[in-house]
This record gives structure tokens, sequence and C-alpha cells, in this order.
């Protein structure tokens, strides 16, 4: 019998205490960890600290600065928590601690058949506001994400995900044609945007007053397919969470197709913009995305963002 990974079962005993010790018991234990976890991050400390200045201000003091990172990592352990929970969450819990503004934005597509493009940033749990799509409105839910290391961690969350009523792939070879059989069979389709994974196809940007890449997907999706593009935000607001849905972003040909999906891809990350400074506590973005953020590490900047930036080193 091949020994399980210390991550994978560090995530199952995690999701397992999740769903039996009372919440009353647990949060402050998470909060507590969070807060702590900040005081040891490393790298990924030191990206939450630019990140925050980017949502922030640069003028943020020192005190300012450190309390608002030990409240990001206090976000994060709340969002695997309350991930960890959904499986005993019954529809009247999870329908009593959420709110929305917006929703019209999905429904209008699902009613005319066509599945919508969510388009959302790493930023509070949206996992509960998926759960809440399959179980309440009883729209399917297709979720592209990240690929894990280990991979067993990986299948574990997928299992999870799809435990929770959503269909899950990774991003890579399989997504194009699940996102595209998502929308044809009326699911919301959920992309995060704000971040490029792997090789998957990027366009620059200005994000935050700094030129980077952010994926290519959503836009190009919406041109070839006609699903709306809607820019989704889900907080954590006291025990409960809020969906920020706004109108879709207008996607459609003026020139030449690469100029389409990069004016498109600007338009999302404005909004992403939006979302991010209205709670950057909850900007659960802790990896380099900005080449200026492989320099602050010491690290080299990826091919990637040299050919397509142009000049960057």
């Amino acid at each position: 019998m091949a020994r399980l990974s210390r991550p994978l079962i560090a995530y199952r005993t995690a999701a397992l205490a999740s769903q039996h010790v009372p919440l009353a018991a647990s949060a402050p234990v998470v909060r507590f960890s969070g807060r702590s976890s900040s005081l040891f991050a490393g790298d990924r400390r030191v990206i939450v600290e630019r990140n925050l200045r980017r949502a922030r201000g640069a003028d943020l003091s020192d005190r300012e600065l450190n309390s608002a990172v030990a409240r990001t990592f206090e976000s994060y352990g709340r969002y695997y928590l309350d991930s960890f929970r959904l499986p005993n969450v019954n529809d009247q819990t999870l329908d009593a601690g959420f709110d929305y503004t917006g929703f019209e934005n999905i429904a209008r597509a699902v009613e005319q058949g066509v599945g919508p493009i969510l388009v959302l940033p790493h930023l509070g749990g949206w996992e509960w506001a998926a759960y809440w799509l399959a179980r309440i409105p009883k729209i399917p839910v297709t979720a592209v994400v990240e690929p894990l290391d280990p991979p067993e961690v990986f299948e574990w969350f997928r299992s999870f995900r799809e435990s929770l009523g959503m269909r899950v792939v990774p991003v890579g070879p399989e997504a194009g044609p699940a996102v595209l059989d998502g929308v044809k069979n009326g699911h919301a389709v959920c992309l995060l945007a704000d971040r490029v994974v792997g090789d998957a196809s990027a366009v620059p940007v200005e994000f935050f007053g700094e030129q980077t890449l952010v994926p290519a997907g959503p836009a190009t999706l919406a041109l070839r397919t006609g699903a709306p593009l809607v820019p989704v935000a889900v907080y954590m607001r006291g025990d409960r969470h809020f969906a920020d849905v706004r109108p879709p972003v207008a996607a459609v040909r003026q020139g030449r197709f690469r100029e389409d999906v990069q004016r498109i891809a600007q338009d999302l990350t404005r909004e992403l913009e939006r979302f991010i400074r209205a709670a950057p506590e909850q900007w659960h973005m802790m990896q380099p995305n900005w080449p200026s953020d492989y320099r602050a590490l010491g690290r080299p900047v990826p091919r990637l963002f040299a050919e397509r930036l142009g000049g960057v080193t």
C-alpha cells in the first residue's frame, strides 16, 4: 500500500477536523494559526506585502502593513475552514450564509440556455458560492483550477470538489473542451483570471499600474462562443459570504482577433482590480505575478513574461 504524502495527510486531517469540530472551537484556532503563519511565510509573505501595497497604496505604515498581512493569512485559513465544512452544511444553512447582488447576470444567461463564463480573482471564498449555485438554484458548475503538486493532492481536492456538485477540470489540454461543453450545456463556468498558470495562453495587460500577463482563455472563449463574460467576486463578511456579480464585460469583435482578446482581457482586469481593492486582505495571491515580484525574490523572470512583455529580464 502506497504511503500518503505529508501534504495530503495534512489536508485530509484539516478537512476531517473542520467537519467534526464545532465552528465555535475551530474558528479561533484557524484565526490564530493564520496570523502565526504570517510571521514565518518567507517568500509568500513578501508577495502578500507587495500585493497589499498595490491594492491599498504604497504609503502603508509598517504597523498597518503587518496588520494587513496577518489578516490576509487569517483569511486564507478561513477560506479552507469554510470550504472543508461544506459537505456537512445543509441547504438551509448554505442559503442563510450567502448574500449576493447582480445574480440576474448569471440567471439571465442560464435561462437562455447559455452557460455564463464567470471570471474571478483569487479572492475570498468562491467555493461556498459554487456550492450554493449547484444546490440552491441548481445551476451546474464547471470550474477550471490549477493543478497541484503532488498529484495525489490535486486528485483529492478534485474528488472533494466534485462531491460538492462541481465539475473540476485542471488547467491544460482537457480544459478547452470541458469549458465548451459547459457553456453548451448551461453550466456556470468558473475561471480564475488574475494569474497565469503553467503554459496557459496569456496576454499582456496593465494590472495595478504594472505590466504583467493574465490568462487569454476567458476573452477567447467569450469571443468564440458568444457566452456572456461575467466578473464575479465572493467575499467573506463576518460569518457569511457575499457575491458581487457585475454586468457582463462586452466581448465583441472590433479588429484582429488577438487585439480583441487583449482589449477584453484588459477590461476584465479593471474589474478584478475593483474587486480586490474592496477587500485586499482577502486576496489570496501568494505567488509572484509581476516581473518585479520575481526580481524582488531574487528569481529569474520566466521566459513567458520576457517574450510577451518585451524587454523584461
